[in-house]
C-alpha cells in the first residue's frame, strides 16, 4: 500500500495476526477467520497508544481531518523512510476499474439517501457516511482528470 499510494509514512502488515491485530485486541469476533476490524491507532515511538478509533462495520471510518488531527495532538517527531520504488502498479483481477469509482459512490449515496429517509433514527450516521461518499466521488474526479480524461 505505500508503494501503490505514495504514502509519506510507513504502515504495518500482519498477515498472522501476531504483530498488532491479536495484541491490540482487533480481531473481528464474529468473523471465523480473525480478520482485522477496521480501525486506526495511532502509536508513539515507545509503543504507547496515542488514540484509537474502532470501527462499528466495514463502512464505519474516521474522516481523514479526525486522523489528521489525532496525529497533531500527539505531538511526535516526524518519522523519515526513504522514497518507495515504484514498479508496476496493476490492480488485482477483482479490482473495480477507476473509471466506475464515482458511479459507485454515487450509488452508494443515493442508497444512504433512500434509507435515511425510510429510518429517521439513523439519519446522523447517514449524514456521516453520505459526506464521506461526497469525499469520494470528488478523488475519484480526481483521479480520472489526472489521468488525463475529461
Amino acid at each position: 500500500m505505500v508503494e501503490k499510494l505514495r504514502l509519506p509514512f510507513p504502515m504495518l502488515s500482519d498477515p498472522d495476526r501476531i504483530q498488532a491485530i491479536g495484541p491490540w485486541g482487533l480481531a473481528d469476533q464474529h468473523d471465523h477467520r480473525s480478520i482485522a476490524i477496521p480501525a486506526v491507532v495511532g502509536v508513539t515511538t515507545d509503543g504507547t497508544e496515542g488514540f484509537r478509533f474502532t470501527s462499528r462495520d466495514f463502512a464505519d471510518r474516521p474522516t481523514e481531518d479526525w486522523v489528521v488531527n489525532s496525529l497533531r495532538r500527539m505531538n511526535l517527531p516526524p518519522t523519515t523512510q526513504g522514497s518507495p520504488e515504484l514498479g508496476p502498479i496493476e490492480p488485482g483481477p477483482n479490482a473495480m476499474p477507476s473509471e466506475q469509482l464515482f458511479t459507485y459512490f454515487r450509488g452508494a449515496r443515493f442508497a444512504v439517501v433512500a434509507m435515511s429517509r425510510r429510518y429517521p433514527e439513523v439519519a446522523q450516521d447517514a449524514e456521516t457516511y453520505i459526506a464521506e461518499m461526497d469525499r469520494y466521488m470528488e478523488a475519484a474526479k480526481r483521479l480520472h482528470k489526472e489521468k488525463g480524461r475529461p
